[in-house]
Formats: structure tokens, C-alpha cells, sequence
């Protein structure tokens, strides 16, 4: 297992960190977004996104209601997705998540259902250091 971690400190390093994120992806990657509530997941789901589309005002909201929100992008179908509010892990499989073998799929709360987790091709694991300010960005290729 591969591992590389970043120190974000601010909002413009965690969207030049998606970009570079995003360069890396290639389609049928499952990326899993995991970190405690308000770690950046959604902030750095949305810079992946707006590079894949390349575009910067792209209006990417939260999926954390909708559960999940689809993207064309020139890069092919991009997925995003919120598993925090779903009652069962086989709710996830309604959500066809993983149907499209070109889509790139980002995945918040990965680990509410274990299938999508078994899928995952990269994992960003980001934290808050003590006191508060920016954020750790921790990624590993599982099996790499």
C-alpha cells in the first residue's frame, strides 16, 4: 500500500491539491473522501470536480441531501456522492454507484456501506491538526 501525505493550509492549497488529485484519476477509479465532520471532504470533492470539468465556477453542491449528484465533465461521468445519511449499506447499491465502469466516483462516507469501500481505488483521508487550522491530506492506493 502506497501512502504520500500533504499539509493543506488554506482553501487555495486544498484546490490546487485537487487538481492535482484530479490529473491522477482515470475512469473507473472509486476515490474515497473519509475525515470527521467538517475535515474538507466536500471542499476537496468540489475542487477534484471543478478540475475534472475544467471549470472553476462550476456550482458543485454538497450531495450530503440528494445523497448522490452526477457530472459530465470532458474527463468522462463523474459521480459524487454522500453515504453519511443512508439508513442501510445496501441502500448503496440503489444508488448504482458503480454501474458505469468509465465514471470516476467520489465517495464521502465510503465506509456506511463495506461494498463500495471493497471498490475503492484511492483513499484521501483528511484531519484537522490541534488547533485548527488547515488540514492533513493523507492518500493511499490500496494494493499499490
Amino acid at each position: 500500500m502506497k501512502s504520500s501525505q500533504t499539509f493543506l493550509p488554506d482553501d487555495d492549497a486544498t484546490t490546487a491539491f485537487g487538481a492535482t488529485l484530479a490529473a491522477q484519476l482515470r475512469p473507473g477509479d472509486v476515490v474515497s473522501l473519509a475525515g470527521d465532520l467538517g475535515a474538507g471532504k466536500t471542499a476537496l470533492a468540489r475542487a477534484v470536480i471543478r478540475a475534472l470539468a475544467d471549470d472553476p465556477d462550476l456550482e458543485v453542491p454538497s450531495p450530503t441531501f440528494a445523497i448522490i449528484q452526477p457530472y459530465e465533465t470532458g474527463r468522462g461521468p463523474v459521480l459524487h456522492a454522500d453515504l453519511y445519511r443512508l439508513a442501510d449499506a445496501a441502500e448503496a447499491d440503489e444508488l448504482g454507484l458503480l454501474d458505469d465502469p468509465e465514471a470516476i466516483v467520489l465517495v464521502e462516507w465510503a465506509e456506511r456501506a463495506p461494498q463500495v469501500l471493497d471498490a475503492v481505488t484511492l483513499q484521501v483521508d483528511l484531519d484537522i491538526p490541534p488547533g485548527g487550522a488547515g488540514r492533513h491530506a493523507r492518500v493511499t492506493r490500496p494494493g499499490a
